[in-house]
Formats: C-alpha cells, structure tokens, sequence
C-alpha cells in the first residue's frame, strides 16, 4: 500500500513509529504537512496539492490532525476521502469527537457512563450550575481546551462561581463537572484499533496536579481493565465512528465515566507502559480494511 500521514511533525515518537510499522511490513508512506497542503475543489478533476506536485496513487490516509488546526485538517481529509482514499478516521468522526459538548451528549444518548456534567452560557445561574454537579469542588473546562489547557478545579463555591463568570464575561464556551475525588488523580486510557482494546494504561498526575495528561508531567503504566471498562472504551470508539481512538476513563465510585474520546491518541505514553507494538496494529488495521471508495465506521448524530 501506499499510506499518506498527515501530520505537521514527522519527528514525534507516534509519527516515526507509524512510518516504522508501516515499512516494515512493506508499505510505502509519505508524511504530508496538513497545512501546506492546498485543494482544487472541482466536479471533474479534484485534486490535492503539495509543495507545487499532485499527490496521487495513495491507498489509505492516516489523519494526525492537532486541534488547533481540525477545521483545516478534516477539510484535506475530505479531500482525500472525495477521491476514494480509505481513511483510518474519518473526517465527520473527527469533528465529531472534538466537539466535546456534542461527544458528551452522544454517549449520554448511548447510555454511557459520564461524569455529571452542566452547560450554560448564562453567568447569573452559577450557583444552581454548581448545585447541580454536586459541587464544590468542580471541575471547570473550556470547550476549546486540549492537553489539560483549559482545565481547572475550583476547590470553593466563591472560586467556583468567579471562574464561571470570568469565562462567561470572555464568552468563553465551558462545560462544569463533577469532580471525581476518589480517582485520586488517575485516569485510564484505552486505545481502541478496529473495536478492539490494544492496550491499555494507568495515567497518573504530576505531584500536586490532578490531571492526569502525560503532556503535563504525568507518569503511565500497564493496567488491567475490566470487561466493564474495555466494552465501555469500544462502544465510546463507536459512537464516535472513529476506528483508532484513545478512550480516557475514570474509576468513580458509580462506575467508569468517559472524560474523552481521543481521535488521535498518542503512541509513546502506551507503547513504553504496555510494551504493545500499537504502531503495527493500526497499519494492521490498514491492510484488512482499506479499499478504494470505502469509508470508516459510521457513528451516530
């Protein structure tokens, strides 16, 4: 096969390790920079270009879309998807999944496990928001918020309801959560390939911090799910119609909640605590699955 990988680093570890996998079992990649990355939208001869070239003959893509650039992303993704190349994750799932108001109210429409959770746009209503996810202390985070930026505790109900008004007074877009105490600062990640969970591995927060990302310091090791937990991971993947995804999880004393669901996990953090090779798995995944003119999982909404 021929595997394009649109990403904007090719040194990060997930990056070279998918390169890695996917040569030696004898593909041919190419890493594209998603951002230099110009289309020619047309009814008869669409094209994608780069670096003044036509990029052609690819048999699957491999999305590795960052956040702060999905918008542009999912639309080269489309691109590649108008002309018949299999993506990994497609499109309309990755949009879906980083939209983190509408994931939560697709698994909640699923009957998944969810931290109680409050969206409102007015600030004069602080005090019932808080009231209603059984605060303090809460958890406060921007809608547009990635790699725990954007997160915050508010131990207090003034700290609470001063944080809730200063996000409301920047017309800042902000969802208010339980705060899980009795996880301890620790979340599970799964990664889920072709609705199956991979691999799996315990996040736990820098000294002091209570999350958990990996990016902020945070330590990874080998865990053992239940069966709750892994069906739990597969059908959030599912949901969100994403074929690779990270599914990041909390022990609370009502069962396992989904914090997020993750369309471009990384390889590093899970591939040293579990010793699996994900790389392989995915390109794996490729090689059963990619077929001209043939999309990914559909979710749902």
């Amino acid at each position: 096969m021929k595997i394009a990988i649109l990403a904007r680093n090719p040194n990060l570890y997930s990056h070279k390790r998918l390169v890695e996998a996917a040569e030696k079992r004898g593909h041919e990649t190419q890493i594209i920079d998603t951002l230099k990355v110009y289309i020619n939208i047309a009814s008869h001869r669409p094209q994608i270009r780069y670096k003044g070239e036509i990029l052609e003959g690819f048999d699957a893509v491999i999305p590795r879309i960052g956040a702060s650039i999905t918008f542009y992303g999912t639309a080269v993704l489309r691109q590649f998807e108008v002309q018949g190349v299999y993506p990994l994750n497609e499109s309309v799932a990755i949009s879906r999944s980083r939209d983190k108001l509408r994931s939560l109210q697709l698994l909640s429409r699923r009957g998944l496990g969810l931290p109680v959770t409050a969206f409102a746009s007015a600030t004069t209503e602080a005090d019932d928001v808080i009231d209603q996810v059984g605060g303090p202390p809460v958890i406060i985070k921007l809608l547009e918020g990635t790699q725990g930026v954007g997160v915050v505790l508010a131990d207090t109900r003034g700290a609470a309801r001063s944080m809730i008004q200063a996000f409301g007074g920047l017309n800042a877009h902000i969802l208010v959560q339980e705060f899980i105490k009795e996880a301890h600062g620790e979340d599970i990640r799964c990664l889920v390939v072709g609705g199956k969970v991979v691999a799996a591995m315990k996040r736990k927060g820098a000294e002091g911090d209570f999350r958990s990302n990996l990016h902020r310091g945070g330590q990874a090791t080998a865990v053992r799910i239940t069966p709750e937990e892994r069906s739990t991971a597969v059908r959030a993947a599912k949901v969100m119609g994403l074929n690779v995804a990270g599914v990041d999880m909390l022990r609370s004393n009502h069962g396992s909640v989904i914090m997020e669901v993750n369309s471009s996990p990384g390889l590093e953090g899970v591939e040293s605590a579990t010793g699996t090779d994900v790389a392989e798995k995915i390109i794996m995944f490729l090689e059963k699955n990619a077929r001209p003119n043939r999309t990914g999982t559909k979710g749902r909404g």
